[in-house]
């Protein structure tokens, strides 16, 4: 059975581009998402149990710090989203007309986008880390000495709890990092000469 439409080649520049930018998509995405859904997970466990700890100063599980890191957690989801686009551009990328296929300057300025978003967000939970480390100084700092003491508030220990939302803030970070690293290559690869 023969088909009627004929068959119709891409240039090997733009398939070859196409298929790194699926890839980087798909690795971008699965890496991203992943990484905010565990970073989701324990900073909703760290609001849910700092607040039944009580809110302080002296608590990372509350205040700037943790209002950062969820800015830059949620800045993630849509470097998630970007890498979402990458595939879908990989996509048109691919069509057989060349009316459909997108720009190099558009492609360019979705690159540039993403670039922008991971950026942004590592910005923002680079801050947030940094509070929460200020306040694990802090709380490190104003330890009691004797640990028997039985006037000593247990409160001002570090707890395990502030140790998650560094884990949290950290995985974010690498995140971002990870589509920060991706974006560039990417926009190494389309810039860089066709030998």
């Amino acid at each position: 059975m023969s088909q009627n439409s004929p068959i119709v080649s891409l240039p090997p520049a733009i398939e070859r581009f196409a298929n790194v930018l699926r890839l980087a998509g798909w690795i971008g995405f699965v890496s991203q998402l992943t990484l905010a859904i565990i970073s989701s997970v324990i900073l909703l466990v760290a609001v849910i149990f700092g607040t039944t700890r009580g809110s302080g100063a002296n608590n990372p599980g509350t205040g700037g710090g943790l209002f950062f890191a969820v800015c830059g957690l949620l800045v993630l989801y849509a470097s998630v989203y970007q890498a979402f686009r990458y595939i879908r551009l990989s996509r048109q990328l691919r069509s057989p007309t060349p009316s459909l296929r997108p720009s190099k300057s558009y492609t360019v300025s979705i690159l540039r986008l993403g670039l922008m978003v991971s950026l942004v967000g590592m910005a923002l939970t680079i801050i947030g880390g940094s509070a929460i480390t200020g306040t694990l100084v802090a709380k490190s700092l104003t330890q009691p000495r004797t640990f028997f003491d039985p006037a000593t508030n247990l409160r001002g220990f570090i707890e395990p709890l502030d140790l998650f939302v560094v884990q949290a803030n950290t995985n974010t970070i690498l995140a971002h990092f990870m589509g920060i690293a991706g974006v560039l290559w990417l926009l190494y690869y389309i810039n860089k000469p066709s030998s």
